[in-house]
């Protein structure tokens, strides 16, 4: 399942190497607006497989963010497992195999942990390290399930627990934000779902640019408290 907001520079490779590497697996497309060729793009694809789809939010009207975009897509799913990963080829596709691997084996959340991370400045470093700390602290004061990368943006669930989970939290789900699997584990009792890592390394972004900002960051905080 891949989010999109202008990810033309990306997109095109990223689904020709799914395609290739994973003949036969479905992948749907959820875009959250993009002014860029991203969905011309994503069309061309549509017509060579019918294993592709489209979910075009902006056509529908429906709420924009990165947490909503995944949503809509994990539930517009039709398989039983779903892996969720960013469009921008910093979430490296080899790792699908081992994520699907897991979730066969009785896992029913998966996540890629960052093992290193790329071409990120030393403030960004320094924020990321401060929010995560007081992710950490917000899910052991609730007692809710936890994992060594509560940010990552590239994670596999259970289809079915993930849309139970959101249907009975919806206030909790922060739709605009971008940390849609830390509120998925702050809806969680820790120890009550068999969770599984795999670590990857976080390429740098070769295309488009990052959509975090001040906007997302105060999503973030609202995660925090609901």
């Amino acid at each position: 399942m891949l989010p999109t907001l202008n990810e033309s520079g990306a997109i095109g490779t990223l689904i020709g190497r799914i395609t290739a590497d994973y003949p036969g697996a479905e992948i749907v497309v959820v875009d959250d607006g993009s002014t860029d060729r991203t969905l011309s793009i994503v069309r061309q694809w549509v017509r060579k497989s019918k294993k592709i789809r489209i979910v075009d939010r902006k056509r529908f009207g429906l709420k924009k963010g990165l947490a909503a975009s995944v949503i809509e897509g994990i539930l517009d799913s039709r398989t039983k497992f779903v892996i969720a990963m960013d469009a921008d080829m910093q979430h490296p596709p080899e790792v699908i195999a081992k994520m699907a691997a897991m979730l066969r084996n009785r896992s029913v959340v998966v996540v890629a942990t960052r093992a290193t991370v790329e071409g990120w400045a030393l403030h960004r470093k320094i924020i990321s390290k401060v929010l995560i700390w007081i992710g950490y602290l917000v899910l052991a004061v609730r007692g809710s399930e936890t994992c060594p990368d509560i940010f990552s943006g590239y994670f596999g669930v259970d289809r079915k627990l993930f849309a139970n989970t959101y249907r009975q939290n919806r206030s909790r789900f922060v739709l605009e934000g971008y940390k849609v699997l830390f509120d998925f584990l702050k809806c969680m009792k820790r120890g009550t779902v068999k969770l599984d890592t795999v670590p990857f390394d976080f390429q740098t972004r070769k295309t488009g640019r990052s959509k975090a900002g001040m906007a997302q960051a105060l999503a973030l905080l609202r995660s925090f408290l609901t």
